[in-house]
């Protein structure tokens, strides 16, 4: 018998038979005698509406009371899945995200968990209760209700299963697991039986859309093992867990996309030091997050730097460079949304001399051009125009032998 915190997204509680689905499989898994904890999404496509609600009625949405109102989402869920389990003769308590003692810091609508004080799960667990948690909320150390921002769920059952030593953390999604590439893109993509978490970690920082960054980084931090499988099929899926000594067989594991970032180029900024780090205290101050940088050989006194962020943070990245413009006596600066990242992961690749070549030759083979190169010791990132993303995806999923 162990203690399973099992997480339900959107899709897995969509509408009253999908809710009931998983109400039979907690059913079971209770039967199988474990103990277990269920964090639930909103359903479907609850807070979409709810947003486009509050953009019905205000142009004004102080984050605060946005807050309030995306956690309605998730306290329907909760409540439904116990009405469900009560059915089944389970017995189950719901708990908003303060009530199972997530307390967060004080940073509306993207609030990081500070601690969690289990106390009331705990009681629920010992009295033969399975405790069903609101996902993606919190209460922050002013008392006020605070949302974990995109992914907060799978924060919220990743922190659950640390924070009450559970034997793993189960992520029911709509996918089977964790894809050597998105099948979208490349039909003979395989599922992975296990991968380890810094492998996860790069795939979901540069385009895995099955787990979100935090989460994994909260699970390897505190080493709770995730189990992502599906909850329309509840098949096994895709284990992520510390890596092993019979992972480092596979040189690349997978190889992911990602279209949703700019370019940003910074002409002509004076070669000395300092200018680079004011230029980018700048971005980080207006809240721009950088992703990839690449800077030019000087040519007389003055280079560029080009760096990737988030196409909705493109215009504030311009801004914030056009800001300094006259205090750095920087030359042009240009924004290209027309691009796309292509990445290579595999622990694997840190003692196999030749990827780089490989990739490289691959992509000159197809006539891509790369424009940026950023690297790990287990990841390769080449930026390369949007519309050749998916061309490139596939050839270097055939040459590196992950077709299915």
């Amino acid at each position: 018998m162990g203690l399973v915190v099992q997480k339900y997204g959107g899709t897995s509680v969509g509408d009253a038979e999908r809710i009931r689905a998983v109400a039979d499989h907690v059913a079971r898994t209770v039967a199988d005698g474990h103990q277990v904890v269920v964090v639930v999404s909103a359903m479907g496509k609850t807070t979409d509406d709810l947003i486009r609600l509050a953009d019905q009625v205000s142009t004004e949405k102080p984050k605060r009371e946005l807050d309030m109102l995306l956690t309605a989402g998730e306290r329907i869920s909760m409540a439904l899945v116990c009405m469900a389990l009560a059915e089944r003769g389970v017995k189950a308590a719901s708990f908003t995200g303060s009530q199972a003692g997530i307390i967060t810091d004080t940073s509306h609508t993207r609030a990081k968990i500070l601690e969690i004080q289990p106390t009331r799960l705990q009681e629920a667990l010992a009295s033969g209760h399975v405790p069903v948690v609101a996902g993606f909320q919190g209460v922050s150390t002013d008392r006020d209700i605070t949302t974990l921002g995109r992914g907060g769920s799978d924060v919220t059952g990743v922190a659950l299963a640390a924070a009450l030593g559970a034997d793993v953390c189960e992520i029911y999604t709509d996918v089977t697991g964790v894809f050597s590439a998105d099948p979208r893109v490349v039909p003979a993509a395989r599922r992975l039986p296990r991968i380890s978490f810094d492998e996860m970690m790069e795939m979901a920082a540069t385009g895995g859309r099955v787990l979100m960054l935090r989460s994994v980084e909260f699970a390897r931090r505190h080493h709770v093992p995730l189990h992502v499988r599906s909850s329309f099929t509840w098949e096994p899926g895709t284990w992520v867990v510390e890596e092993e000594s019979s992972m480092e067989e596979a040189v690349v594991t997978a190889v992911t996309d990602d279209v949703s970032e700019s370019k940003v180029t910074v002409a002509q900024v004076p070669d000395r030091p300092g200018v680079a780090a004011r230029l980018f205290r700048e971005l980080a101050l207006k809240g721009v997050n950088i992703d990839m940088i690449v800077q030019n050989t000087s040519q007389s006194g003055t280079t560029d730097i080009s760096f990737t962020v988030e196409k909705s943070d493109t215009a504030a990245a311009v801004a914030a460079c056009e800001g300094v413009r006259e205090e750095l006596k920087i030359g042009s600066i240009s924004a290209d949304d027309g691009v796309g990242r292509v990445t290579l992961i595999g622990a694997g690749m840190k003692s196999s001399p030749g990827i780089t070549a490989k990739m490289f030759e691959t992509l000159a083979a197809l006539d891509i051009n790369i424009e940026m190169i950023s690297t790990s010791s287990i990841r390769i990132s080449t930026i390369v125009r949007a519309e050749r993303v998916g061309d490139a995806v596939r050839a270097l999923h055939s040459a590196f032998g992950l077709d299915a």
